[in-house]
């Protein structure tokens, strides 16, 4: 692992592409009512209460998948956006889809929750690869 062939604005844009990805993903009128409904537990809204921990992780775990990403996006030779956007799809069909899957099943939260996590990471992956792909 080479971390000087990362492109760390590219990395930086990618994170920010998933805060505004995630932030239509689970707005109020798109997917949050039937996420929050589910995974909510019967609690209010979120609050403040811990938000500062939970944007800061947020934040970071992106950067991380978007480092993964450029790191596997170097490995397999992807140069164009098709490419790119393939090996961010198998990254999260590998390793995203089928761990959520098993998660949210176990925890009884079903099908449909998994589609809704999963979907935002599949977009996210998506355009990690085909963005890190394209601008090293």
């Amino acid at each position: 692992m080479d971390f000087s062939t990362i492109n760390w604005l590219a990395v930086i844009v990618c994170v920010v592409i998933s805060m505004v990805s995630g932030a239509l993903w689970y707005n109020p009128k798109t997917f949050f009512n039937a996420w929050w409904q589910v995974v909510g537990g019967g609690r209010e809204q979120p609050g403040t209460e811990n938000m500062g921990v939970t944007w800061g992780l947020t934040i970071l775990s992106s950067f991380v998948q978007a480092v993964a990403v450029t790191f596997m996006i170097n490995a397999m030779g992807s140069a164009t956006a098709g490419s790119g956007a393939l090996t961010g799809f198998m990254l999260w069909l590998g390793f995203i889809a089928p761990t959520f899957l098993v998660n949210k099943l176990f925890a009884g939260h079903g099908f449909k929750i998994w589609a809704i996590e999963a979907g935002n990471h599949l977009i996210n992956f998506l355009l990690f690869g085909a963005i890190l792909a394209v601008w090293r």
